[in-house]
């Protein structure tokens, strides 16, 4: 390699922006999947030659296949393309071998949660001993993926420079954090649209991904005085929306005691300047605002300090939800004299948000699991997992299959073509339509007139 490219925290900032315009910066993204690979992506798409790494061979072997694995993201697959066919992006789980070869490494891995709701960090640290044995020196770590406040200063970092200090932060090598704030199923747009968070160890650190960052992305890029801070704001982004979820959803089911529509007390109130509005629903998934949430209630447990009340009431009022969802189905069904042990229920969408194929600590899971304990039989679709199996459970390839013999349908995910099914269907395929809407897509008095049986979240019966 270069030797001035292995020096690359030691450029000023004329170098560096040099160094991008020549194509001698490289870059190592290390995890590619959801988020990781359209930032590859897009460093590709810069003109900088672009590794990425990841330990699923099949996912590898795809994207140097030119097959690009995320088809529910809008306009990245044309530029996927390019940057394969241009060969400024390639894949490998040859993570000794791509550290050798570039001297900026981005870290775009997941942070789950345990069983026990304790984050995980797992990924990052083994990719962390992993740096430290083949980090190429003066090279930049960038860490996108979410972590709680002090996760880079007091974790991190000290496996990064190992126990025998082979590396010094700020000195052998440079380390910053610029969380990911992408929506899944808007990745691009919200790439070209949305303001980025730059955070460092130091200010050279928080300078060099600045400039790297500019280079690729054309937007703002915030300041934070250090790594802790800008994780601080991401989290806090998140959890502002589970806790808002969690005060709708409450608010819900005293509504439906009070015969009292949700959606129309929202409808109403996102009129007003200062509202912003959230809805109900089954429950609240996916990778990012359960575990933020967990996360921030981890970082006060770790720090011996008392535990965020109000966060810690949210997860609890959220995670409550699948066992309301199914309250209201037993309650439908009783009031047609039918028992929900040994029933056949048709559930409408498993992906835990609209419009994408992704199932992460999908509500959907925990009802499937209480629903298969009392030994129903279940009949899936979803226009995102067609014919194959979700939660052991094999998924219809027409909605009509799905619908057909069904006792009841419960809607878990409110994909934008479910808005368009004409609730006749329900007539017409069920003996006794019964519909469990958790997600407001039908209106309650188009039902009424088709004498369908109907429950929903919020919404008065």
């Amino acid at each position: 390699m270069n030797l001035e490219l292995s020096k690359i925290i030691t450029l000023q900032s004329d170098q560096i922006n040099s160094q991008l315009n020549l194509d001698s910066i490289k870059v190592a993204v290390v995890g590619i999947g959801r988020i990781g690979l359209p930032t590859a992506i897009l460093f590709a798409k810069s003109g900088l030659t672009t590794i990425g790494v990841d330990i699923n061979q099949n996912l590898v072997e795809k994207i140097n296949h030119s097959i690009f694995p995320l088809d529910d993201e809008p306009g990245m697959k044309e530029i996927f393309n390019d940057v394969i066919k241009n060969k400024k992006l390639i894949a490998t789980v040859d993570i000794k071998h791509a550290l050798s070869q570039v001297n900026v490494v981005i870290l775009s891995l997941p942070t789950p949660m345990t069983d026990n709701n304790i984050p995980d960090y797992s990924s990052l640290e083994s990719v962390g001993k992993q740096i430290h044995d083949f980090l190429c020196p003066n090279s930049l770590v960038i860490v996108e993926s979410t972590v709680e406040p002090g996760f880079i200063e007091n974790i991190l970092i000290p496996i990064i420079e190992g126990q025998d200090k082979k590396f010094e932060a700020g000195k052998s090598f440079s380390i910053g954090v610029c969380p990911e704030t992408a929506n899944p199923g808007e990745i691009l747009k919200d790439f070209k649209t949305l303001p980025r968070l730059v955070g460092g160890i130091n200010n050279k650190s928080s300078e060099l991904i600045s400039l790297i960052y500019s280079h690729v992305f054309s937007v703002d890029l915030i300041q934070m005085p250090n790594c802790k801070t800008a994780n601080a704001v991401k989290l806090t982004t998140n959890v502002f929306r589970d806790v808002n979820i969690a005060f709708v959803n409450e608010l819900a089911l005293l509504f439906e005691k009070l015969g009292i529509d949700i959606f129309t007390v929202l409808d109403a109130a996102k009129r007003k300047y200062n509202f912003q509005v959230h809805y109900p629903g089954s429950g609240v998934g996916g990778p990012c605002l359960p575990v933020n949430s967990y996360q921030i209630i981890n970082s006060a447990l770790s720090n011996s300090l008392p535990i965020p009340k109000l966060i810690s009431v949210s997860r609890e009022i959220n995670e409550r939800m699948p066992i309301h969802t199914l309250q209201l189905l037993k309650d439908a069904l009783d009031s047609i004299d039918k028992k929900i042990i040994k029933s056949t229920i048709g559930i409408l969408g498993v992906s835990y948000k609209p419009n994408v194929k992704d199932i992460q600590l999908a509500p959907a899971e925990k009802i499937i699991s209480e629903l298969k304990s009392l030994e129903c039989n279940i009949k899936i679709f979803d226009p995102y997992f067609i014919s194959t199996d979700v939660f052991s459970i094999r998924t219809e390839q027409k909605i009509e299959d799905m619908i057909s013999n069904s006792d009841a349908i419960l809607i878990l995910t409110a994909h934008q073509n479910f808005f368009s099914i004409n609730p006749e269907i329900f007539n017409k395929l069920m003996k006794k339509p019964i519909v469990i809407d958790t997600r407001g897509i039908f209106d309650i008095t188009e039902l009424n007139r088709l004498k369908i049986i109907y429950r929903g979240i919020g919404r008065p019966y």
